[in-house]
């Protein structure tokens, strides 16, 4: 049995935290919200995810101090525009046997860290970190529908470890040493996802929205490579597998939150109008800056950007991706390789 504090109380939180809980841990979630701990504690349910009755033997805080020094185990749930706030919170109350896990998916628009990142900036580099990603909705973990995700650490026992932590028959867990390829994948489905909203919005169909899965994964994973990362990570659970389920899912905020802005909304109304955290939303500009450094053309992320901070109507944007110039599918593949004659 590990002593685990989950920091954030939202609904990725929450779902992981009773997930844990259901595993034998001893589970603490940290809100920042006094009033959000009074309600769990009292009634052991949760706003973030209702109809959720909380196990009575979980405890809920708005101590940070406390959580960060009685764990064995810190898990970051918070939204990633707080990641590095929570960790400054944290730094002073933590040491180096501990085990620290992100399950935020997100890119720092200042640094271009991603999370895993801002944790060893903030907290250190000796310290033994890990992502947890993959498609994973918190509405079907907390009822314990079956879930496959991915582990990820440079450091094999911390994977490892962390894969032991969340194993069950209704959660499987694998491991990865690709930190960069999970963490990219995580980020950006979230910006593709805003675009298949977008084009739900707009009342186009099936055939849309398998183009800017498949096109968007192809803009994802030549990043994620360009940064290091590696093609299989995002042909994985990771990559292609959360890419689906957030573009699809009537779960998803992101596609939600694309949806209202394709019928009309702006950015602010759709994000008011979800009422959760639209990750998308904050990683886009980052997205954008990521591709103008590593130089790798990315027009879904470019359209999504120009509807959510210039202006341009979801309409506009999806005939620009249409109309672009004409070019192969690949640039991999030689033609002389194909001569018709010869076949």
């Amino acid at each position: 049995m590990a002593r685990i504090s989950v920091l954030g109380a939202g609904s990725w939180g929450i779902a992981l935290a009773v997930m844990l809980n259901k595993n034998g841990h001893e589970v603490k979630v940290w809100s920042h919200r006094q009033s959000q701990v009074d309600q769990m504690n009292d009634t052991h349910t949760s706003d973030k995810i209702k109809g959720v009755k909380l196990p009575k033997s979980m405890e809920f805080t708005a101590n940070i101090e406390s959580a960060a020094k009685s764990a064995d185990v810190i898990l970051f749930s918070v939204p990633s525009k707080a990641t590095r706030e929570t960790a400054e919170k944290v730094k002073d109350f933590v040491n180096s046997n501990q085990i620290f896990i992100t399950v935020t998916k997100g890119i720092e628009e200042d640094t271009l860290y991603t999370q895993t990142e801002i944790l060893e900036d903030v907290l250190g580099a000796d310290k033994k970190i890990c992502v947890l990603s993959g498609p994973s909705h918190a509405e079907e973990v907390v009822v314990f529908k079956p879930t496959l995700v991915v582990a990820g650490s440079t450091d094999r026992q911390t994977a490892l470890f962390v894969q032991n932590l969340f194993m069950n028959k209704y959660f499987r867990v694998y491991s990865s040493p690709d930190v960069k390829g999970i963490e990219v994948g995580a980020a950006l489905k979230n910006v593709i996802a805003l675009a298949a909203g977008m084009s739900d919005g707009l009342g186009f169909g099936d055939n849309a929205k398998a183009a800017l899965i498949t096109r968007g994964i192809k803009e994802i994973s030549e990043l994620a490579v360009a940064m290091g990362g590696q093609a299989e990570t995002l042909a994985g659970l990771t990559g292609v597998g959360d890419l689906i389920v957030t573009c699809s899912s009537m779960h998803s905020r992101n596609r939600m939150a694309g949806f209202y802005i394709g019928q009309g909304m702006s950015k602010d109304e759709a994000m008011e109008k979800v009422a959760m955290v639209v990750e998308g939303v904050y990683s886009a500009k980052a997205a954008k800056k990521l591709a103008e450094k590593y130089d790798i053309e990315m027009p879904i992320v470019d359209v999504v950007n120009a509807v959510l901070f210039d202006g341009m109507a979801a309409k506009d944007a999806v005939y620009e991706l249409m109309t672009r110039s004409k070019k192969d599918e690949t640039s991999d593949l030689e033609w002389e390789c194909y001569d018709v004659q010869k076949m």
